[in-house]
């Protein structure tokens, strides 16, 4: 694909490792890319390729990208977002998350604007109160174009306002060499792993796997549970599993970076997501990478990657009974996961590869230029 090289701002509200997928490839390409950041962050790791935007303006006491998103700073924040707009003059404005981040960009009036949903902001922000509803359907409705990676976030989309004709959507997806099933972690024994690496946050239910864990142990001890990362619900899971003598069969790796993950991936019988809220979760698509049969809640967008009995299984959302039930029948049937696996790898391969996938926001560029 050819596109004409442009002058893009990418306007996110920290630096994620979503935005740092999303920069890396972008630096990989002929545009030049203006990353805007409201919210302070570590940006060691920015590409050189990348023009970090100072955003101050005539506002510098804000200090833009030093503190957390505040309300009565709004005015501040596109004033001098105008202020860029007008020193750069970009050829295209890319924005979200959309009720922060998205209203900033839609107040200073500039087109084309590509609003980029984040999930959270059409699964959860949106149902806040009125007033957030209120910010979406006016976000939306002056969006030039709308991306997501999850149909069930595309058609909330056009629920508050979006035109559907302008909307594309598509899973951001992994690295597929790096996130692969390698042999050499496998390890033989008797124990079943389970792993999970969702953050320890209300919205991803990680005290609901742990309370499954500790009624799978009754009858099936020779369990273990990987629990990677941390989060504010830390102290509740933990006292779960130690009231219910499972603390012992569960290991706490932390916080594992990327180039380290696929090991654990693949040192696990399942992988399990037990989340509340989500769009595309990529943490799904690793595991899916690595081959690893997915055990996830019935919320929509898992289902949109996940088929009973087909590359993993689906159990009722915050349901800890149905979980435990679901986590039992694998065990029981070890010795037929390995066509699960299978399955969910070539699921990955078909559509979660973020070398093919990255190209549609390129096709998005192009078409909210286009309409413009």
């Amino acid at each position: 694909m050819t596109i004409k090289p442009y002058k893009i701002i990418y306007f996110s509200m920290g630096y994620s490792p979503h935005d740092h997928r999303f920069l890396s490839a972008l630096a990989q390409t002929e545009h030049k890319i203006y990353f805007v950041q409201l919210e302070k962050a570590d940006n060691s790791n920015i590409p050189a390729e990348i023009e970090l935007a100072d955003w101050a303006g005539e506002h510098a006491s804000i200090r833009f990208g030093t503190r957390d998103f505040r309300w009565r700073d709004v005015p501040s924040y596109v004033s001098s977002l105008q202020h860029l707009i007008d020193k750069i003059q970009p050829d295209i404005l890319h924005a979200g998350p959309i009720q922060t981040i998205g209203l900033i960009a839609v107040l200073t009036e500039f087109k084309p604007l590509l609003m980029m949903s984040w999930g959270f902001d059409l699964m959860e922000d949106v149902h806040r109160n009125l007033w957030w509803k209120r910010i979406t359907y006016f976000v939306l409705r002056r969006s030039t174009f709308f991306i997501s990676d999850a149909r069930v976030t595309r058609n909330n989309a056009v629920k508050y306002g979006m035109n559907p004709q302008n909307t594309i959507v598509f899973p951001w997806g992994v690295d597929l060499e790096h996130f692969s099933p390698t042999a050499e972690y496998r390890i033989p024994n008797t124990e079943f792993t389970l792993f999970c690496n969702r953050s320890w946050e209300p919205r991803y239910g990680v005290d609901v796997l742990a309370e499954s864990f500790v009624q799978v142990l009754k009858t099936k001890p020779k369990t273990r549970l990987n629990l990677l990362g941390g989060g504010s619900q830390g102290d509740v899971i933990c006292k779960i599993l130690d009231e219910g003598g499972a603390i012992d069969r569960v290991q706490f790796p932390g916080y594992i970076p990327q180039k380290d993950l696929p090991r654990y991936y693949n040192e696990a019988d399942i992988y399990i997501s037990p989340s509340h809220v989500d769009g595309s979760s990529v943490s799904l698509m690793e595991a899916m990478g690595c081959g690893l049969p997915c055990l996830v809640s019935d919320i929509p967008a898992n289902k949109e990657w996940v088929r009973e009995g087909e590359n993993g299984w689906l159990f009722a959302d915050g349901d800890t009974n149905a979980l435990a039930e679901k986590i039992l029948h694998a065990i029981e049937n070890r010795d037929t996961l390995g066509e699960i696996s299978a399955n969910s790898r070539r699921v990955a391969e078909k559509r979660a590869n973020w070398q093919k996938n990255f190209k549609k926001l390129l096709t998005a560029y192009e078409r909210t230029i286009e309409l413009y």
